[in-house]
Formats: structure tokens, sequence, C-alpha cells
């Protein structure tokens, strides 16, 4: 079996400090779940994809330090990316556990970006006790909450309970105990990220998702979290499509990065972002 060769890039971000680190493994095939596994444990980023077959058309599956995620959007901006630089930009597609997403690349002025479009979102009403235990994880209340964005469980690949808080400084001092997120989130059955927003308005959003796997807490920039994010925004009329937000994170952790959002009038999400090599 060759040895498998990680690449390690910084998603939505020209910068390898900001962003969400990403471990990209290209020519995965030899590999099975209990190899990938390991290597995304050793890597130790929120995620790290492993890319199969060759060509514009690959499957891809996506591993946590803990387990096997459905779909991650950071690591498909940077898998798209790291391809781009073997085949030149253009389409691709890749063929995911929640099924295919189209990505396209391009590079304007030397920064090559990657935009990728999600599968159908939806969003559902979260159940009151639900909702109570994801404020009282925050140490925040009814409300605190933005009375024009009601609090949702949202999906565009991933399933995301999604709150909207309409105070800055409430946003900005939320803290989590990160083993009581694990427990409720192992409980619900969310694999990915818990989504807390706050609107800055004219088309510009801030998010912070706490993701506790291993010694990551707070996820720095989630494309597929951006992804519904977008659905949500449309399903609830906050937007008239089709329209463009832009979303920031990672401020609170120390690694700022920027998503692209564009919001079609039906169908799928597309999120567009940079990314490049770390080290």
């Amino acid at each position: 079996m060759t040895r498998a060769t990680v690449q390690r890039w910084a998603a939505f971000s020209d910068d390898p400090g900001g962003g969400n680190p990403a471990g990209v493994v290209l020519g995965a095939d030899d590999l099975d779940e209990t190899g990938m596994q390991r290597i995304a444990a050793d890597v130790g980023y929120a995620e790290t994809a492993f890319v199969m077959g060759s060509g514009r058309e690959r499957g891809i599956r996506y591993f946590s330090p803990v387990a096997e995620v459905p779909f991650c959007g950071h690591a498909t901006v940077a898998s798209a990316i790291a391809l781009a630089g073997e085949l030149g930009d253009g389409p691709f597609a890749f063929d995911t556990p929640v099924g295919r997403v189209d990505i396209e690349t391009r590079t304007d002025a030397g920064v090559r970006t990657a935009a990728f479009t999600s599968v159908e979102p939806w969003i559902e009403e979260l159940p009151d006790a639900t909702l109570g235990a994801l404020l009282a994880l925050i140490g925040l209340g009814p409300g605190d909450l933005d009375p024009r964005h009601p609090p949702r469980l949202a999906f565009a690949g991933n399933r995301h309970p999604l709150l909207v808080l309409a105070d800055l400084g409430a946003f900005d001092s939320l803290t989590f105990d990160p083993g009581e997120a694990r427990t409720l989130m192992d409980a619900e059955g969310w694999p990915a990220t818990i989504i807390v927003l706050h609107e800055h308005g004219a088309g510009r959003w801030e998010a912070r998702n706490i993701f506790p796997v291993g010694v990551i807490a707070e996820d720095p920039a989630t494309g597929a979290a951006a992804a519904a994010t977008g659905g949500y925004l449309r399903a609830i009329g906050a937007v008239t499509p089709p329209a463009r937000v832009l979303i920031e994170q990672g401020r609170h952790v120390g690694r700022p990065g920027l998503l692209t959002v564009d919001i079609p009038e039906s169908g799928g999400i597309t999120v567009s972002g940079t990314a490049v090599p770390i080290g």
C-alpha cells in the first residue's frame, strides 16, 4: 500500500494563519475507513478529506479526529483547489456521502477560488426542549434571540441547529462547555456544528460554530454551515433571491476567514472562498 500524503490547507482565507485548516489526501483509494480515521486523528484538524479516483469527477469522504462527517465545506474547497493545482481550473464534481456536489475553480489576479453548490437545503423547527438545551449551553435565554430570525434546524449536507442572536455583545461573549456541547450533539445526532449567528446588516453576517472534536471547540470557517445558513435565509424570507451574503467567521478563535454565499431562487446554495497551503 502506498503511504498516503497529507496536504494541509487553510480554507476561506488567503493567510495560512487564518481560515479553517483542512487535511487533504489525494489518491486515497487504497485507504479503508480505519486508515482514514487514523490519519484524520493524527492530523488533528476539524476535518480531513480523502479523495478517490481520477479526473474531474471523484469520490470523497470526510473525517474529523473522532468520526466520519457526511459533508465538509471547507475541506471540499481545499480539495478542489488542490486538484486545480494539478489539473487546472474549471469544473469538478465530488461524489460525497450526501450526494453529488459540483465545484468550480477559477483564478483571478493570481488568487484561486473554489465555489461549491450544496445539495438541496431544508429547515425545520427546533423542539422547545432542544432549543432550551441549546440556550442553556451558551448561557443565554429566549430574550437574546433575534425575533426576526427564528431558531431552526438547517440542512445543506449536515443537520445544524441554528440560532441568531440580536445583540453583538452577547454574541461576542457567549461561552460553552465543550464536553456538554459534545454530549448534546451526540444525543441529537448532529454530526457537524451548532451555528450561532449575528447580523451586521447590508448582507454581512458573522458566525460562530460550536464543534468540539479533539482539541478543537469552535470551528474557524464552516462551509457546510454557510450553505445551511443560505438555505435558512431563503426559507424564512430574510433575503430576496438571487442574493449574496458574506459570512465572517473565526475572529473569536484567532483565525478570521470570509465565506461568500450565493442564494438562488431554488436548488442548492453556492459557497465560495479561497484556500492556501499551510507550511
